[in-house]
């Protein structure tokens, strides 16, 4: 495989450069060797509290159960809650691709971002189509959703702005092994993703408010499950080559979705109140993804692959997200009429 070639080669050169030194010369570099061999065998282990937390969401999971999962007559709140809580939990299905892969080594990596990037790519079309087509009745803003989900996209940029400039003033930051570069890009990633997901919280609570709650609010958090995939798999691919474990980088992106049911209640008990911002959330949310597809992901897939992989890859991934989009939407439109 390519990274055992990696360390073979990393290791011979060492143990050559230590074959024609002096003494001294020779115990510094017969130390690298150990600690190259150390670096390259050492074991990404899931910890005690990955697993609790693992059991915790499980427990959740159960509990908040409705009775019924399609809602009968008017939603309840557990229904919104739990239809917003499927939502979250579809995000840790990010991490399956990568699970394929035991070794990640850079062009597997660039792949997977391709994927991420053309699929997210897709997901902010469909989230500014969402915002500029939006109608409901009860939304009595003289603002059109058009001007206000344009709004939202340039301050989900500005967003993106301050947060990159915040990130690379404090680069002495550091959780846990990861820091420097590697951690402006992780809570970037992780920035963006849970932040968006308190406007798509929003749309699920006020598609289960407005008219036709019942169906449309099935359908609106399934189409944001879909959509919530490749977002998972981004998080999972700037965590996993970097040392963190499988289960926990799921843990990860299902915490960047935990706004989605926290936001569905209160948007969905307090629906006219949040009906006039959903395009600006939209709008937001699909601003800062598309930053993030084109200006991070892609970028990286270029460098860890080549222009020919990048481009198709990402073309397919973008075609199939949106196919899959416009199947549920479609799906969603003839339920409802």
């Amino acid at each position: 495989m390519n990274g055992d070639t990696h360390h073979d080669d990393k290791t011979n050169d060492v143990a050559a450069a230590a074959s024609s030194s002096p003494d001294k010369d020779n115990k510094d570099a017969a130390a690298e060797v150990k600690e190259v061999v150390e670096e390259e065998e050492e074991e990404v282990t899931t910890s005690k509290r990955a697993f609790f937390l693992f059991f915790i969401l499980m427990v959740i999971s159960y509990v908040t159960f409705p009775e019924t999962l399609q809602p009968q007559g008017r939603p309840t709140v557990q229904h919104v809650w739990y239809f917003g809580w499927l939502s979250a939990i579809s995000t840790g299905l990010g991490v399956l691709p990568l699970v394929l892969v035991p070794d990640l080594d850079d062009y597997y990596v660039g792949v997977a971002n391709a994927v991420a990037a053309g699929m997210m790519a897709a997901a902010s079309y469909s989230l500014f189509l969402e915002g500029c087509t939006f109608e409901e009745a009860d939304d009595i803003t003289s603002v059109s959703p058009t001007v206000r989900t344009v709004v939202g996209a340039a301050l989900g940029l500005l967003f993106i702005l301050c947060t990159k400039s915040f990130l690379e003033q404090h680069e002495d930051l550091k959780v846990g092994s990861l820091g420097g570069a590697d951690l402006r890009k992780v809570l970037l990633i992780v920035f963006v993703m849970t932040l968006h997901s308190f406007s798509e919280g929003v749309g699920i609570g006020v598609s289960f408010g407005g008219e036709n709650g019942s169906e449309l609010g099935v359908f609106i958090s399934a189409s944001l499950a879909v959509h919530n995939v490749p977002e998972g798999l981004a998080v999972a691919v700037v965590l996993l080559p970097r040392k963190v474990s499988k289960l926990t980088a799921s843990l990860w992106c299902i915490m960047t979705s935990l706004p989605q049911p926290l936001m569905a209640v209160p948007a969905f008990l307090f629906v006219h109140y949040f009906i006039p911002i959903l395009p600006v959330g939209l709008g937001f949310a699909g601003g800062a993804m598309a930053w993030v597809a084109l200006f991070e992901l892609l970028m990286e897939a270029y460098e860890d692959t080549d222009i020919t992989t990048t481009a198709v890859v990402s073309s397919v991934s973008l075609a199939i997200m949106i196919a899959i989009t416009g199947s549920i939407d479609e799906g969603s439109r003839t339920h409802i009429v």
